[in-house]
């Protein structure tokens, strides 16, 4: 079921795109092979935020130097200054087989994107086919470190682990355990305990506690926020 919801959602995605593109931008999108950018929405960013919003494939942007640059995917939520940039590496096609020029430009494509403030995360196709529970695990991270969420709790001052376990816990039954986050999040016991506890005295998710006071697990309250 999940494979067909995010094939349905995938091509939904590239229809708008298409319809709405142009130029360079229409033929990339319609002509060029996107196995490796595909693979990242499916194996990476579906299992891990469960939509394809703001999402743009093919994104069209000028860099520092106003040179017209195309990416894989761009994460461009509404009222955002700038966005997120997650790009697709095959080891033979970005690496081994590119030319010097090529591999500078790619260097200095990055630089220029970082210094005008862009968001960029980069897996290997490897990770994403053998390791996508931690490209998963690096997203989260990355979008809680960076405030990407949408969340009603935004208002409120999270640390970098309270927000990824407020984006892991998004994704998960309502029902949570310490060891469950320690080794969805890849933290120790202490970070998460801390985490968890501080997320309950905001008010964003609430202790379930023995008569002896000793607690069990936490309940993600509802309607506070959504991924």
């Amino acid at each position: 079921m999940a494979d067909r919801l995010f094939e349905t959602a995938y091509q939904e995605m590239m229809a708008k795109a298409i319809r709405s593109s142009k130029g360079e931008r229409k033929r990339r999108l319609k002509d060029c092979d996107r196995y490796n950018e595909k693979l990242a929405l499916e194996s990476v960013w579906w299992p891990a935020v469960g939509n394809l919003d703001y999402i743009f494939p093919e994104y069209e942007v000028a860099d520092f130097n106003g040179v017209i640059r195309f990416v894989d995917n761009a994460y461009v939520p509404p009222g955002a200054r700038r966005g997120m940039f997650m790009e697709s590496d095959a080891y033979g096609t970005h690496y081994r087989d590119v030319n010097r020029y090529r591999f500078a430009d790619n260097l200095e494509r990055q630089n220029l994107f970082l210094i005008d403030g862009w968001h960029i995360l980069r897996f290997s196709r490897d990770d994403m086919l053998e390791r996508s529970k931690r490209c998963q695990q690096t997203l989260l991270m990355a979008m809680a470190a960076w405030g990407y969420g949408g969340n009603g709790a935004n208002a409120l001052e999270l640390s970098l682990n309270e927000r990824a376990i407020l984006h892991w816990c998004g994704k998960q039954r309502s029902t949570i355990k310490i060891k469950e986050v320690m080794s969805a999040l890849k933290i120790g016991h202490q970070a998460a305990f801390a985490g968890l506890q501080a997320l309950d005295a905001k008010g964003i998710v609430k202790s379930n506690q023995t008569p002896s006071g000793r607690i069990t697990s936490y309940a993600v309250l509802p309607k506070l926020y959504k991924i």
